[in-house]
């Protein structure tokens, strides 16, 4: 069993799955800072200067905080406004995905044209432009 263990991880694709994992994670911090650091003061100084983050319910007459973080100390709250920053983490993840795999499907197809290309512009090998001669020296011989 410790023998297919070691198989199974040595695979490339187990591998490749770890890797992705881990940048995955990083990307996901940075995408966070992004949206939490930048794109959300713009959002909230364009709606009046409110932050998303602050965004609460109180599910119980205890809870009577002005911030999210004291709110949760007493008490159980509905915290729309994180879960609209949460959402907002996801669309630009995503979008940023879209735009990674697009261009990474764009350059597949452009060294794919550039293969074909090579290959239709290379001179034929050197019996095949020999039997080509031929045929074209056949071809011109009168009928007998």
């Amino acid at each position: 069993m410790l023998n297919e263990f070691k198989a199974f991880i040595a695979r490339g694709n187990v591998m490749d799955l770890a890797v992705g994992v881990i940048i995955g994670g990083a990307f996901g911090g940075i995408v966070k800072s992004l949206v939490d650091d930048i794109i959300m003061p713009i959002v909230g100084a364009l709606f009046g200067g409110f932050d998303f983050s602050n965004y609460f319910v109180g599910l119980s007459s205890a809870v009577n905080a002005p911030t999210l973080a004291a709110a949760r100390a007493q008490g159980a709250v509905f915290a729309y406004g994180n879960f609209i920053t949460v959402i907002i983490n996801f669309l630009i993840l995503a979008w940023i995905i879209f735009l990674m795999i697009k261009g990474v499907n764009l350059l597949r197809k452009q060294v794919e044209r550039n293969e074909q290309k090579a290959a239709e512009e290379a001179p034929p090998p050197a019996d095949v432009a020999l039997l080509t001669e031929i045929r074209d020296l056949l071809a011109r011989r009168p009928a007998v």
